[in-house]
């Protein structure tokens, strides 16, 4: 059911009460280009590793965390940024989080050691987190009806297409320039979007101000680094020498949980409100797959890296080259998809995962069946195939998902959601390259054999999210049934029908 009224939501939710910004859409196509850039330097870097390590001496170890530092300090501070840019405003946060992401990534490119580089990279992800919530807080706050699904179909072309080209960009700019070009072409990118922000994305807050919730930022930082940090630490034998955070992080998650309840009860202000689970139709649901797509969506790429370019010798750009199909059918879907999702809901995303999985599914057949040399040719339809369901996943399920929060509460839950994709990305990027090296190594080097295993652990992610969206549709369409106006009781002429 939907959200019930309370007295503490802000006029601002109510669709009657919303004025149109008339600069909106040129707000929106700003904070999508910072999206696109944030979100791009997740994979963008994966290319590079092997030539950093060469260029700085490092060890595999120690140089992966170039990738895994950033995409940790991103995940710990989306759900504390959502929530203070509902306090204090979503413009004066994203400003902040863009100027420190350009500082950082100058910061980056210059670093003399790895050691300094690490640490440019643990920063800009920070400021990245605090950008991500403020991209669909903003589109919550300024579009209304069949303009947010457009909106958000937008946003999720961006979620995706930003993923699938990263490996694209980074060979490109390997090709033509050194590995600190990667981190330097976001600085003329983000001096000219600040300006932009500055001049078009609406002031003031939507939400109460309060105090911050810092119990709650405390231990939802600790909880989620307990059960994240084994993950991006995989490759370096993480798994097997820090399991016991596992189970420290689950404790840990707990007690925020009974945290967060206790202040609501008390008319706090919570880092993140429970009821959002609880209480706003689809929500939690819509997180729960968010997080199982993403497990397979985010660990593919590094499947194929691992594939084209350790099994069959290819570059970094060719590698790239052969997983554009993916990336052209997501950006086409995403943005129908967007505009379809007002009509048919759930229903999208059902039709996306199955595309998704038939796509997939398709790609598996053609590693085990046609000779290698000839893969990157002929895997360009199932690829292409799988792109057009991708596009129609990300982007609705956020639209679902998100569509009935309050305003005031927009930035918490865009966090929130896009916390549970960091977690299903780490888990997809740490589980499926490991199976790859599991079976690339019991089966005496055979590449496809391995490649087709990641795929395999892909499409089990994939298959569950399908679950989620089955079940959401059925009950979605069983509150539709229940809500239709019963025959027996229409009045004829002002008085009840008689038979």
């Amino acid at each position: 059911m939907p959200v019930a009224a309370r007295p503490d939501v802000d006029r601002t939710a109510r669709d009657e009460d919303y004025q149109p910004d008339p600069r909106r859409w040129r707000a929106l196509s700003v904070t999508l280009v910072v999206g696109f850039m944030s979100l791009l330097d997740v994979s963008i870097v994966s290319v590079a590793l092997p030539t950093l390590q060469r260029d700085l001496g490092a060890t595999p170890a120690t140089v992966q965390w170039v990738v895994s530092g950033y995409a940790l300090t991103f995940a710990l501070a989306l759900v504390p940024a959502g929530r203070l840019g509902d306090a204090l405003g979503r413009r004066r946060l994203f400003l902040v989080g863009l100027a420190g992401f350009v500082l950082c990534s100058a910061a980056a490119g210059a670093a003399p050691t790895v050691g300094l580089l690490i640490a440019a990279r643990l920063a800009q992800g920070l400021a990245a987190g605090c950008l991500a919530p403020q991209n669909s807080g903003l589109i919550q706050q300024l579009f209304r009806g069949a303009e947010r699904g457009r909106a958000f179909g937008l946003f999720g072309a961006v979620v995706g297409v930003s993923t699938a080209v990263g490996p694209i960009v980074g060979g490109l700019l390997l090709q033509v320039a050194d590995w600190r070009w990667i981190f330097y072409v976001n600085v003329p990118i983000g001096v000219v979007a600040f300006a932009l922000a500055w001049r078009l994305l609406p002031r003031g807050r939507t939400g109460r101000r309060g105090r911050m919730d810092l119990g709650g930022v405390l231990l939802l930082g600790v909880g989620a680094l307990a059960l994240l940090f084994p993950l991006v630490r995989a490759e370096a034998g993480g798994l097997r020498r820090l399991w016991w955070l596992f189970p420290v992080g689950v404790l840990v998650m707990a007690g925020f949980v009974a945290w967060e309840q206790r202040l609501v009860r008390r008319g706090g202000e919570p880092v993140f409100d429970p009821r959002l689970v609880t209480r706003t139709r689809g929500y939690g649901l819509g997180a729960a797959l968010g997080t199982a797509y993403f497990v397979g969506f985010s660990g593919i790429w590094l499947v194929f890296a691992l594939f084209f370019q350790t099994g069959l010798g290819l570059t970094p750009l060719q590698s790239g080259l052969a997983v554009t199909p993916f990336a052209l059918g997501a950006a086409a879907a995403a943005v129908v998809a967007g505009r379809l999702v007002e009509r048919y809901g759930r229903a999208v995303t059902v039709v996306g995962l199955v595309g998704v999985l038939a796509g997939l599914g398709a790609t598996i057949a053609v590693l085990l069946l046609v000779p290698a040399g000839a893969v990157p040719w002929a895997v360009a339809p199932a690829l292409l195939v799988g792109g057009l369901g991708g596009g129609c996943v990300i982007s609705p399920n956020i639209t679902m998902t998100l569509r009935d929060v309050p305003v005031r509460m927009a930035g918490a839950a865009g966090g929130g959601l896009q916390t549970a994709q960091r977690f299903g990305a780490v888990i997809g990027t740490a589980a499926l390259p490991g199976l790859f090296y599991v079976v690339l190594g019991a089966t005496d080097q055979d590449f496809p054999t391995a490649a087709a295993a990641g795929l395999g652990l892909a499409v089990a992610g994939i298959a569950a999210a399908l679950v989620l969206a089955v079940v959401d549709l059925r009950r979605t369409r069983r509150e539709e049934a229940a809500e239709e106006p019963d025959p027996d009781a229409v009045h004829v002429h002002g008085h009840p029908a008689h038979h």
